[in-house]
């Protein structure tokens, strides 16, 4: 037997890596501090004492005349919520409803946070929620509120970061006591329907803090207060401005190095997370100065996670996270952010190293998302997988006991496989001991040495064994598929599928990536008022977010990068122009990630700005690396000034994130070392052109730009100074040309194909 991890944990939550756990840990951060030894320290004291329920005090469910009756969740977009809706809880969607229900009848409020997706959510569902006696009690003695994680992440964010403020941990399901104008008195993510261990069930816990709201309301209230005001302090104090130096990244990459799993790859020794950005990181850094242990960064990690089980080595796509060092033990889930921004990260470690596994990890990705993330037939990305066949099962469509794959495969491909992916009596998954998560175990040269047989005959029964296993797999319950569209996701895929194409010359994915652009500016963008958070069941829903609207923007660059169509850049400087408009701090720089005017509820009333990537790449570092490649396209100095302020205004407090702040460091990178412009200029349909076109397309070259005009549509004042100053030189007319800059500097234009590969390469860089 092969040495294999024996983790059969899953995460008693479902866990979140972001900054914020790293910050919590800061002796800035004392909330408790602020009500040590007083209500909530004494709270944690009484739900930990044993509680009876009587039956008279597990009945009682009367509602107030004015209050609609039973549950309140049948007519949501959001699946999470619909499946709630058969719940006797009476739940409440977020609102100006529920705020005003739970003030006029003064009671507290049971605010829960969670996504279809979380496999502890059902859990608490199935435990909690639908037992009629825990129901009675909430209904009886608060309002409850529902919220899908996914269409609010703004609701999701500052209730996270209150919870964690006075345990030190959050996830989802997010549980959260608040008064009834919506501040935290109490909170936690998954709790039993009875005491369990140092764990408080909701039997205990319920009737114990609504007894205190009732009788304590006054310290209720006020450490509610003081824990408000202080997250709104520490959201000013996290936000520190500064000089932008090449140190500053430097710092933020040593940072990211120490941190480095030199054995297993990834970062830290437990819990692993995709941390794409900081990869991008890696790669960037690593083509400017040739650092060998920041190629290693990107390539162990990338190795690992290919051949883990946090990779589905049957269907392709990855995964949310390992619970485990190693990559193999998987929370199943699959979210399209995670894999569209692993997608670039493969695509560009295939182009760094030409090292066939990354392309067929893309390819593999890409195959996911075809098949199961999108709408093939109109454009669209969903949103993510669920985990699970049903509410009950802990990752059993994706996990395999040898008798099943003994069922599936002749027994010389079993045997293979079962070699190739370790596939033993005893597995990795707790629920079910005898279910394997299958990871890349040996080689195909190890195993042809133990079994005796040519190696090519190995990897043909690999090939074949993964081919029956998966028609096995197909005949199981397919878990759930979220087929909203959500558009900052969208932007991510848009722009990872239009990489495939330069990387690999993928025109399918391409075409698919502007059908989906299309639809999605047809449908979700208003001009003049930015993009929409979702699309789902034909209507636009929700107002969008600083992440909708520079993700588009982002996809949208590209899209014109490889397109030539003016109309992605108009629109991309309009939603930019929007974001300035609506979102931007007009005191300190930087952008916050909602409106912070207008209808804010209960905790959205306190104004957010981060920029740390929270798991996916943070809004405002994406703001930053969109106003600078605007500043080029546009030759407009607006875009550049705010993508300095951007910077700037994060500049004190990023420098302690590390990896966190990995794409703000990006962006400060490419500010300070400008990456190869491609400018070329010729008629679009002319062969020459085109074939310029692709050749700059095509070379890697981290953050390059590539922009094609026709002499007939070029206005000379909108290029960037250098490139107008060399067409006044060396004129339009003629046969077409590549124009490959640097900053300020410009080669001489070129018709050469090798010359325009060469430049696009090592132009502006410092042997």
């Amino acid at each position: 037997m092969s040495n294999r991890s024996w983790n059969k944990r899953r995460a008693t939550v479902e866990q979140i890596e972001t900054g914020r756990r790293r910050w919590l840990g800061l002796r800035g951060w004392v909330v408790l501090a602020l009500i040590g030894g007083g209500l909530i320290v004494g709270l944690w004291m009484a739900v930990g004492k044993t509680f009876s329920l009587s039956p008279d005090e597990s009945v009682s469910a009367a509602h107030p005349p004015s209050r609609p009756p039973g549950n309140q969740l049948a007519d949501a977009p959001s699946p999470y919520l619909r499946e709630a809706a058969r719940q006797p809880v009476h739940w409440l969607p977020w609102g100006q409803e529920a705020f005003r229900w739970a003030q006029e009848e003064d009671k507290p409020i049971l605010l829960d946070i969670g996504a279809i997706w979380c496999h502890w959510c059902h859990v608490m569902d199935v435990e909690s929620y639908e037992n009629e006696d825990i129901a009675a009690l909430i209904n009886r003695d608060y309002v409850a509120i529902k919220v899908d994680r996914d269409e609010r992440p703004d609701i999701d964010r500052r209730y996270q970061e209150a919870v964690q403020g006075l345990t030190g941990r959050g996830g989802w399901p997010l549980t959260a006591f608040l008064t009834p104008d919506g501040k935290v008195f109490f909170g936690g993510t998954y709790f039993p329907p009875d005491n369990r261990g140092r764990r408080p069930g909701l039997k205990t816990l319920l009737p114990t803090l609504a007894e205190a709201y009732k009788t304590r309301k006054a310290e209720v209230l006020a450490s509610a207060e003081q824990l408000s005001t202080a997250l709104t302090r520490r959201a000013r104090q996290s936000v520190q401005a500064g000089t932008i130096t090449g140190e500053l990244v430097d710092a933020i990459v040593a940072q990211m190095a120490q941190r480095f799993d030199v054995v297993n790859g990834g970062f830290g020794t437990g819990t692993k997370f995709p941390a794409a950005s900081a990869i991008e990181l890696a790669l960037a850094r690593y083509f400017l100065d040739h650092d060998p242990k920041l190629l290693q960064i990107a390539t162990k990690t990338l190795d690992a996670m290919a051949q883990g089980g946090v990779y589905d080595q049957i269907g392709g796509g990855f995964f949310r996270y390992s619970t485990d060092p190693q990559w193999r033990v998987p929370h199943f889930e699959k979210m399209s952010y995670d894999n569209a921004e692993l997608l670039v990260n493969y695509l560009h470690a295939y182009q760094a190293t030409g090292k066939a596994l990354y392309r067929e990890i893309a390819e593999g990705i890409i195959a996911y998302v075809n098949d199961m993330l999108s709408d093939q037939d109109n454009g669209g990305f969903y949103a993510h997988q669920d985990a699970d066949m049903t509410r009950e099962d802990d990752g059993d469509y994706y996990t395999w006991t040898v008798q099943e794959v003994r069922q599936a495969l002749p027994r010389e491909e079993a045997e293979v496989i079962q070699r190739y992916y370790d596939i033993q009596p005893r597995g990795e998954m707790r629920e079910n001991p005898f279910k394997n998560v299958p990871f890349i175990a040996s080689s195909p040269e190890a195993i042809a040495t133990a079994l005796s047989i040519p190696t090519a005959r190995v990897q043909s029964l690999i090939d074949q064994g993964k081919t029956r296993l998966l028609q096995a797999r197909t005949k199981r319950k397919t878990p759930l598929v979220d087929k909203t569209i959500y558009i900052d996701r969208n932007g991510m895929l848009i722009s990872a599928y239009l990489e495939a194409f330069q990387a690999l010359g993928d025109e399918q994915a391409k075409a698919f990536a502007l059908k989906t652009l299309d639809l999605l500016l047809r449908t979700t963008y208003r001009e003049g008022k930015g993009m929409y958070h979702a699309y789902s069941e034909g209507q636009a829903r929700l107002p969008g977010l600083l992440d909708d609207q520079v993700q588009m923007a982002k996809a949208l660059l590209d899209a014109f990068g490889v397109t030539g169509e003016r109309r992605y850049l108009t629109t991309a400087k309009d939603l930019m122009d929007y974001a300035i408009t609506q979102l931007w701090d007009p005191t300190e720089g930087g952008f916050f990630d909602r409106h912070p005017q207008g209808e804010a509820l209960a905790a959205l009333e306190r104004p957010f700005k981060d920029v740390e990537d929270n798991p996916s790449s943070s809004p405002n570092g994406v703001a930053a690396l969109v106003l600078d490649r605007l500043a080029y396209l546009t030759n407009d100095g607006h875009y550049e000034k705010k993508a300095l302020q951007t910077l700037q205004a994060f500049a004190g407090s990023a420098k302690g994130a590390g990896r966190f702040a990995a794409t703000y460091a990006l962006a400060v990178h490419y500010h300070l070392n400008r990456s190869a412009q491609v400018v070329i200029i010729g008629k679009k349909p002319d062969p020459q052109t085109q074939a310029l076109w692709t050749a700059a397309i095509k070379t890697y070259r981290p953050g390059k730009l590539v922009a094609v005009y026709d002499p007939s549509e070029l206005n000379v004042k909108d290029l960037p100074p250098a490139v107008a100053g060399a067409v006044k030189v060396f004129g339009v007319q003629g046969a077409p040309r590549a124009y490959v800059c640097a900053g300020s500097t410009c080669a001489p234009p070129t018709s050469d194909l090798d010359e325009v590969v060469a430049l696009t390469k090592s132009y502006g860089l410092q042997n």
